[in-house]
């Protein structure tokens, strides 16, 4: 069977994301999106103006902050999204972060009363948060300042959304909303041959067209393969590593079972354990014998 061969761009690269949204030929694009996700709050985003997405603040800490797009509306309110591929130490505590800077940014040094324009945060992952693989079929979380006892919102102005894209998994006959459909372009894009006829619509038109790679220079290509190579060795490293775990899961499993109660037994599973390689912490853990009893078996 032939390899399938890509004809749009995969938007979970950094060039396919910031091709798609970053740029000011496509703002359209970017806006119609933004206003799908915030139309119940936000009404309708008019205007929007991309910002620099690099900071220059006070410590080396800020100045390593650079956001994926970093844009603005014409109520002055801000936006930061943010495409993130893979788990991340703190990746929520890093978007937090993040939104200190576009409401520093409005501090004004004459009289200023504090008054803050709003600021959102938005993360579209690559990925499922441990701590959400209990609901498979929740895939956005809009963090706001709550009241724990009344459950009301405290402050309005500050909003995290987080998607998780693994878990949106309609097909292109469940799609309902608008919305819906650009979940469904980001997630297949780079999986489709043709645009649908369900979403024969000028928007998305524009986005199949500005992602066909037949219609890139050569000089954009070669970027948008090199970023494709990132991710593609990103994602075959965690995969390598999440199958290594299960396997050594299993590994464990079946040897805690035999030796279960069984102390004369631990000497030949440990002496096998070596055999395949396995780390002496590893048999430590599994047999509880020690490394001055494992080493003698060397």
């Amino acid at each position: 069977m032939a390899e399938f061969v890509e004809k749009y761009i995969n938007p979970f690269t950094d060039y396919g994301f910031k091709k798609l949204f970053g740029e000011e030929l496509n703002k359209d694009l970017l806006l119609d999106f933004l206003n799908e996700l915030l139309k119940e709050e936000q009404g309708q985003i008019k205007e929007l103006t991309y910002l620099k997405t690099e900071h220059l603040g006070l410590t080396e800490l800020d100045r390593k902050a650079i956001f994926d797009l970093y844009c603005e509306n014409e109520r002055g309110e801000k936006f930061i999204v943010e495409l993130q591929k893979s788990k991340q130490n703190f990746f929520k505590d890093r978007t937090v972060y993040y939104s200190t800077f576009p409401i520093r940014e409005q501090a004004k040094r004459a009289d200023w009363n504090y008054e803050l324009k709003a600021v959102y945060t938005i993360a579209i992952l690559d990925f499922v948060f441990e701590a959400d693989k209990n609901e498979p079929d929740k895939f956005r979380y809009d963090v706001k300042l709550k009241d724990i006892e009344t459950n009301k919102i405290f402050y309005d102005k500050l909003t995290f959304i987080y998607l998780e894209m693994p878990k949106f998994k309609k097909t292109i006959d469940e799609l309902e909303t608008r919305f819906d459909k650009w979940l469904y372009v980001i997630s297949n894009l780079n999986k489709l041959d043709r645009i649908p006829e369900s979403l024969r619509e000028q928007i998305f038109e524009k986005v199949f067209e500005t992602a066909e790679i037949a219609k890139f220079t050569p000089a954009q290509v070669l970027s948008y393969e090199d970023s494709l190579k990132y991710y593609r060795d990103l994602k075959n490293s965690l995969d390598t590593a999440r199958e290594e775990g299960e396997m050594e899961g299993e590994i464990k499993g079946i040897i805690k079972g035999k030796i279960e109660g069984k102390i004369e037994g631990k000497i030949e599973v440990a002496q096998n354990m070596l055999a395949m390689g396995m780390s002496v912490e590893m048999i430590i853990q599994i047999t509880g014998l020690s490394e001055e009893e494992i080493n003698r078996l060397v």
